[in-house]
């Protein structure tokens, strides 16, 4: 009798932790346990402002418990290093027929050493390229090469890499990985919460909303010195952040000076109230710094406004910029306090006049076809098991078959 397929995922974030990592890894298991898997998960212990909610049911979570800095992230060399140093242990006593390591590249370098000593195949998901963060982080040469060193090693490692877009996976060409072994599959959001259907807030007053980190590359800073040039016109608006992340004292720091009482924080909330908040919002903020490493990215956010069918307001480079135009999901400019200023007056007037609402439907339509994480973890779904079924003779120096690779963009 055959014995049942194993897939390990190694990766420190998983939900009920708020994180896109988090949600595409819990999307990736629910369809390999469909599939007919045995999934064991290999993760950590989530933070406490983490919603409540159980396991789900057919997949063995093992939690592990780590540092995590201030704002309750595993974000930072030694809060990755409490998370990988056990997992080598971890990794070297499990069963597993292949293991999926998301970044950083310090998992997946403990990952694919585990599946080379165990010879099982070893499959990466590159969100992003890491080696960009850090030298947009102005990180010091030696860091930069540490890292690059790491993530060129994952990559010739990998039997498949997993990239979620056609500019991470060029940046990821760049690094030395091999074509033959990348499956671009896009990313997604869960549009079973994500929808035009998400039950509206209780908030009288418009608001702008921003949801997710707050990090430096994003510097949502931009939002709050826009809202304070338009702030006297509208008396009654608010600006309203949902989640945590380096920079958030700042932010709140920032918002005081500018306009006192306007801005609201309210921390870390589950996918559902997030929904809601976006449901009932003039316009979902979304901002990527331009020229610092990640002009390539296309942010979750920009997918969970469309799949709501509220518009995004988006500032930054045009990669994410020409995602919100094509796709007619909002407005995209540049990044500046006066161009958003700008952007933020005219959706206040579709909100007005009714073009937001009317458009809601065709928006969230855009997103179920596009961009539906369920469709995006059956794409990796199908890699993890091609990869799996085959014969594995030598990891890291085999020229293995190719990984199936249906090409599609991540929009």
């Amino acid at each position: 009798m055959r014995r049942t397929p194993r897939t390990v995922i190694a990766s420190r974030l998983f939900p009920p932790e708020v994180s896109a990592g988090a949600f595409r890894l819990g999307a990736l298991a629910g369809v390999l346990r469909d599939r007919g898997q045995e999934v064991v998960v290999l993760t950590t212990v989530p933070p406490r402002h983490a919603p409540r909610s159980p396991d789900a049911p057919g997949i063995d979570v093992r939690r592990w418990p780590v540092l995590r800095d201030s704002g309750g992230n595993v974000r930072g060399y030694v809060q990755y290093a409490s998370y990988d140093a056990p997992l080598l242990l971890r990794l070297l006593f499990a069963r597993f027929d292949v293991v999926v390591a998301e970044s950083p590249p310090t998992t997946g370098l403990i990952t694919a050493l585990v599946a080379a000593v165990r010879r099982r195949p070893v499959v990466y998901y590159a969100a992003d390229v890491w080696t960009d963060g850090v030298i947009s982080m102005g990180a010091p040469w030696p860091v930069v090469a540490l890292m690059r060193w790491m993530e060129r090693s994952v990559l010739r490692r990998a039997v498949a890499i997993i990239s979620v877009s056609d500019e991470v996976t060029e940046r990821l060409l760049g690094l030395g990985a091999a074509a033959e072994r990348v499956s671009t599959v896009g990313n997604g959001i869960d549009t079973s919460i994500f929808s035009a259907e998400a039950p509206l807030p209780n908030e009288a007053a418009p608001y702008f909303v921003y949801t997710g980190t707050m990090s430096e590359w994003q510097r949502p800073d931009v939002f709050v010195r826009a809202f304070a040039e338009i702030a006297s016109e509208h008396p009654a608006l608010r600006l309203k952040f949902f989640g945590q992340g380096a920079v958030e004292d700042d932010l709140r720091a920032l918002a005081e000076r500018l306009v006192p009482g306007r801005v609201d924080f309210g921390g870390v909330v589950s996918p559902q109230q997030s929904a809601s908040w976006i449901r009932g919002a003039v316009a979902s903020l979304v901002s990527i710094v331009p020229g610092i490493g990640y002009d390539f990215a296309r942010p979750t956010k920009t997918y969970a406004a469309a799949a709501v069918g509220t518009p995004v307001l988006f500032a930054g480079p045009d990669t994410g910029a020409r995602l919100v135009r094509d796709a007619g999901l909002g407005r995209a400019v540049e990044f500046s306090p006066d161009a958003v200023a700008a952007a933020m007056r005219d959706l206040l007037f579709e909100h007005s006049d009714g073009r937001s609402e009317r458009l809601r439907f065709a928006r969230a339509s855009w997103a179920r076809e596009h961009v539906s994480l369920t469709a995006v973890a059956g794409r990796v779904a199908e890699v993890v098991s091609q990869v799996g079924n085959r014969p594995t003779t030598k990891i890291g120096g085999a020229q293995p078959a190719r990984p199936g690779t249906d090409g599609r963009p991540s929009s």
